[in-house]
């Protein structure tokens, strides 16, 4: 196990996805220095659908195209049917296609170490590489690729709750007494929310947590893996879904709040996985404002590639729906995605003090506001908890949570402002993106120097 923050998440998050028979490498885009950025799933591409044929073709000429198993053809001929294989292409969302490569190790041209990265490099990028024909190995040739630019293909990028598996939310989080009163407390308009929908993508949700957390009184959800109400223990990430719904809840008590289950993996899910949930969530629950607390580097600018789609065939689409995300925790100018994206509202944190931008957030001119995010308070499930992260790893910290706990990270400012938006709708009769471009224009004018536009709970 590794030994900095950063390390423990990325050997945890691949752990949990090898387990799930989907393997995660640890990678940086072009230019970057030896520091993982990112992770992303082996062997798998990311494809817009127009850019398709013509990857296939480089990938054929390339024999980087996986086939049926050894001797599955001349079995099935002797079995009379045809031969099984998984289907080199997949559909992920309008749009994109995920396609299966295959590195043989026993290959004898220019492509015998490449990888996943490799691949997407010279597919972008283009260059000419000798190959060598699997039925004509003593044979070569040079084959030219002209490289399809940016945002033809891409990665199929491990989005996570700690974003690149650093800090995000920024620590473990904290016990603090049942009874506890919510830090934001409830807002003065007790009917701020009323007629507006809120879905979490996130971890799930906590029914239990209602029952001691009356300000959850309604909130519905699929149920949080990461808690165990058999054995009154939580893993890595139990509540963080909980959390939110409280503080979305804290700001507008009388919005209808939805908790989707999505990061499964350690904390983590496949872009393409995260978007398809995505999709669903504006087909089946018909959102007004969607909350997600979570995002990645990317190996290259063109960020996420499912998300670029989805907004250009999906979400413009449905008039009025606004995507609130997370800033990320890595105190670090480097764009974020899906928060550097400019068809969502990203939002980092501000200090405990609420003067300041807090240490652990990211910022830079892709962030649009900042929202308190240290030191927040809000539900949390019941249940015995082992930290896993430095200072508190070795030897591991035990801490029992009895409904409450005190959590910081740009993970927890995020549904403040998701909050507010929907507070604001229900007052001004606004929708979501409207509502959120009137409070950006507030937020601007009470801009701190140093740090930015700024909103608060009212």
């Amino acid at each position: 196990m590794g030994t900095t923050k950063q390390e423990i998440q990325r050997e945890l998050l691949k752990d949990a996805f090898a387990a799930a028979g989907r393997p995660v490498e640890i990678g940086a885009g072009p230019g970057h220095d030896a520091d993982a950025e990112f992770l992303y799933e082996a062997g798998r591409l990311l494809v817009r659908e127009e850019h398709l044929p013509a990857v296939r073709d480089i990938l054929t000429r390339l024999y980087l195209l996986p086939g049926p198993p050894p001797r599955e053809p001349d079995r099935a001929a002797h079995e009379g049917r045809r031969p099984t294989e998984q289907p080199v292409t997949e559909p992920v969302i309008a749009g994109v296609r995920a396609i299966r490569l295959d590195f043989r190790p026993d290959r004898r041209d220019d492509l015998r170490d490449y990888d996943t990265i490799r691949t997407l490099r010279l597919l972008l990028d283009g260059g000419a590489v000798r190959v060598v024909d699997p039925s004509r190995p003593d044979e070569r040739r040079t084959e030219v690729v002209e490289g399809l630019g940016a945002g033809a293909v891409s990665l199929n990028h491990v989005v996570h709750i700690c974003g690149n598996g650093g800090g995000c939310p920024a620590v473990e989080p904290e016990p603090v007494p049942a009874g506890s009163p919510p830090d934001p407390g409830h807002a003065l308009d007790r009917a701020a929310g009323e007629g507006v929908k809120v879905v979490i993508v996130d971890t799930g949700f906590d029914p239990e947590a209602a029952v001691r957390s009356p300000w959850l009184a309604g909130v519905t959800g699929q149920p949080d893996p990461g808690v165990d109400t058999a054995n009154h223990t939580l893993d890595e990430y139990a509540g963080h879904g909980t959390f939110i719904a409280g503080v979305v809840r804290g700001v507008a008590p009388r919005a209808e709040v939805h908790v989707c289950s999505v990061f499964h993996f350690g904390g983590g899910v496949l872009e393409s996985d995260l978007v398809q949930a995505l999709d669903t969530v504006l087909d089946c629950h018909h959102p007004d404002v969607i909350s997600m607390s979570a995002g990645t580097y990317t190996y290259d600018a063109s960020g996420l590639l499912t998300f670029q789609v989805f907004h250009e065939r999906r979400l413009r689409h449905h008039k009025g729906v606004v995507l609130v995300v997370a800033a990320g925790n890595d105190a670090d100018r480097k764009p974020f995605w899906p928060a550097a994206a400019p068809y969502t509202v990203s939002v980092g944190a501000l200090a405990a003090t609420g003067r300041g931008r807090a240490g652990f957030s990211n910022f830079g001119g892709w962030v649009d506001v900042y929202a308190p995010g240290q030191d927040l308070v809000n539900a949390f499930p019941a249940g015995t908890y082992t930290y896993r992260e430095p200072p508190y790893d070795n030897p591991p910290r035990v801490e029992t949570f009895h409904g409450m706990a005190r959590w910081s990270g740009t993970s927890f400012s995020t549904p403040v402002v998701a909050g507010l938006i929907a507070a604001r709708m229900s007052r001004t009769g606004e929708n979501g993106r409207a509502a959120a471009r009137s409070l950006l224009r507030k937020a601007r004018r009470h801009a701190q120097p140093g740090v930015g536009a700024v909103l608060r709970p009212e």
